[in-house]
């Protein structure tokens, strides 16, 4: 591990000498790169150099209380070489961390896709609130959502609604989202003041790039159509909705939140181009148990992962355990506790995995 955390420390200086070199300027894609390279050992760096340092101060202190004979001074070095080892031994823990293998996809923006499940009318308003917990944390994160499609019932419910999620880090964060997301509580129709359980799918997929994904034209039927559904001036008077249907997979995309043809169209593409991309993921992973076997959860969208029960306002994570009693707080997009958990549990499950190799 040392060894290459010192292979890491001299790449880190050389990209540092190459982005003070007068003849980057000229080369606009070569600099891009560097700094996405250096942006993503400086952790590491920085890491590692405090490690070294507490190193140094623990043969320091060693060395010095061979030779003190004051007790006083003995103490503070005593003391001094007690915190240096308990950070050396939180910074290994962090290094290992750092160093363990990085999703290539945490960096991309994100496609999410919710729909409703069983509980009818309940879990089309559920998904409406699933949607908007979503947005809210967007917001917290200063990301930007763009919604793609959404397939709205006259209560206020969605049966389905399809969005992207733009930012630093979306996929590393909303990645844990996917799965079955169950709602416990009396509907506003149910006059008896039973208890119904909902649920609905969340999918998360990473944005795929045209380099991801190569889509042969002749394998897209495209019909264009009038808006339906609710909408602004204009949405149901023009030939703007797309619809993309990719023969080999039977996969049908839908757009038509934008007035223009054209965006719906590049909105339709970049939610086939995710969904391909998903579908080798989810082959990928189905190839490869082991991994499974570490990640939070099993991958699988068919897992249930979540329970919401508003009667005891409390939100139960399943796969790592977790029950807060601030449903209210989650609803409105508070997540980060959830997702936290679930970063800490995915990166020990790697870890331990790393250790048993």
């Amino acid at each position: 591990m040392f060894d290459k955390l010192e292979d890491l420390l001299i790449r880190y200086e050389d990209i540092m000498l190459e982005l003070q070199s007068p003849d980057i300027a000229n080369d606009q894609q070569k600099f891009r790169a560097l700094m996405k390279e250096q942006a993503n050992l400086q952790p590491i760096v920085e890491a590692y150099k405090k490690y070294k340092k507490a190193k140094e101060t623990i043969d320091d202190s060693l060395a010095m209380l061979e030779e003190e004979n004051d007790e006083e001074m003995r103490s503070m070095l005593k003391e001094e070489l007690n915190d240096a080892k308990k950070e050396v031994e939180d910074l290994e823990q962090e290094l290992k961390i750092l160093l363990l293998p990085k999703d290539p996809n945490d960096d991309k923006n994100v496609i999410v896709e919710i729909r409703a499940g069983a509980g009818g009318d309940e879990a089309a308003l559920f998904a409406a609130e699933m949607y908007r917990l979503y947005v809210h944390y967007a917001e917290s994160q200063r990301w930007k959502v763009e919604t793609i499609n959404v397939d709205e019932i006259g209560i206020g419910g969605m049966k389905e609604v399809e969005f992207m999620i733009s930012g630093q880090g979306a996929y590393s964060k909303l990645k844990y989202e996917s799965g079955v997301h169950r709602v416990q509580r009396v509907p506003e129709t149910e006059t008896g003041g039973r208890i119904h359980t909902s649920t609905i799918t969340v999918a998360v997929m990473p944005e795929a790039e045209e380099v991801d994904v190569v889509i042969d034209e002749n394998d897209i039927r495209i019909d264009v159509m009038r808006a339906s559904g609710c909408g602004g001036q204009c949405v149901n008077t023009t030939d703007s909705a797309v619809r993309l249907t990719h023969m080999p997979t039977g996969i049908v995309i839908y757009s038509q939140t934008e007035k223009s043809q054209i965006q719906n169209k590049a909105k339709a593409f970049a939610l086939l181009r995710a969904k391909l991309y998903d579908l080798e993921q989810q082959k990928a992973h189905d190839a490869e148990a082991e991994l499974r076997r570490s990640q939070v959860g099993t991958g699988d969208r068919s897992e249930k992962i979540r329970t919401y029960n508003f009667p005891q306002g409390r939100v139960t994570d399943h796969r790592i355990g977790l029950t807060l009693y601030k449903l209210d707080k989650i609803m409105n997009g508070d997540i980060d506790e959830i997702i936290d958990g679930c970063i800490a549990a995915d990166q020990a499950a790697k870890l331990a995995k790393m250790n048993e190799a």
